[in-house]
């Protein structure tokens, strides 16, 4: 049965190409207000997303909640950041706005730039996925700064450096290792990205996505969220929405 869960999710994928989609009309920073007060909006549902510490409306995180003890940036660690579980390098670099730039890429004193500032100012569909709901969730600020752009795995034997958050780094590899409890959650969020915006997965991430999604089913909180996220955005992630 679990296989056929997973055959059933990926054909998605594989029947329903890449489109241009109604995605959303709306600025990144727009989108981190949408989700402080309309997809985050109850102090219960209020939860960083790796760690589950508790936060306040202002963004101030309670690390007695969920053991969190800071790496190396106290102060960050005191704060939420909005993390999107896909990097937008992972969406983006490959873009040509990314790596050359554009004519509309120009300051005000002639320095040309490019990377992601450019792109968010010249791309429409770079734009869109910066922004879209449906990748964003609220991180610890050290955690999703150690982040940065690291492709998820499993790592063996890794120390943690967090306290009691179950969160791995390996900093010499690049390479972040989630808890068990969120790994479909981003499993899902991988899948949504490739189907709706055409980035590509390896086959190695898609044998442990799959895996991930079968370990930790879609959670009723998901399918709330989901469908908050359908009222501002119009759009479903399917890979949450339609259960596999």
């Amino acid at each position: 049965m679990a296989l056929l869960r997973i055959s059933l999710g990926l054909l998605i994928v594989w029947l329903f190409p890449p489109t241009t989609l109604a995605e959303p009309d709306f600025s990144f920073s727009t989108a981190k207000k949408h989700l402080e007060r309309s997809i985050y909006r109850s102090s219960d549902e209020r939860k960083s997303f790796y760690c589950g510490c508790n936060y306040s409306q202002e963004k101030q995180v309670d690390s007695t909640t969920c053991s969190y003890t800071p790496r190396k940036s106290a102060k960050r660690g005191k704060r939420i950041e909005w993390e999107h579980v896909v990097p937008a390098s992972r969406f983006g670099s490959w873009r040509t706005c990314w790596t050359d730039g554009d004519p509309g890429c120009v300051t005000s004193k002639g320095k040309t730039y490019k990377g992601r500032r450019c792109c968010r100012k010249v791309d429409p569909q770079f734009k869109m996925m910066e922004a879209d709901l449906h990748n964003l969730v609220p991180a610890v600020g050290e955690l999703n700064g150690d982040r940065s752009n690291y492709r998820v795995a499993e790592l063996p034997g890794e120390p943690r450096h967090y306290g009691a958050c179950d969160f791995e780094i390996d900093f010499a590899k690049d390479l972040m290792e989630p808890a068990e409890a969120i790994r479909g959650d981003i499993a899902r969020a991988y899948f949504y990205m490739r189907s709706t915006y055409g980035m590509n997965l390896s086959d190695p991430e898609i044998q442990m996505f799959e895996k991930w999604h079968v370990a930790d089913p879609i959670s009723a909180w998901e399918l709330e969220r989901d469908r908050r996220i359908v009222e501002i955005q119009g759009t479903t992630n399917p890979f949450v929405a339609s259960g596999f």
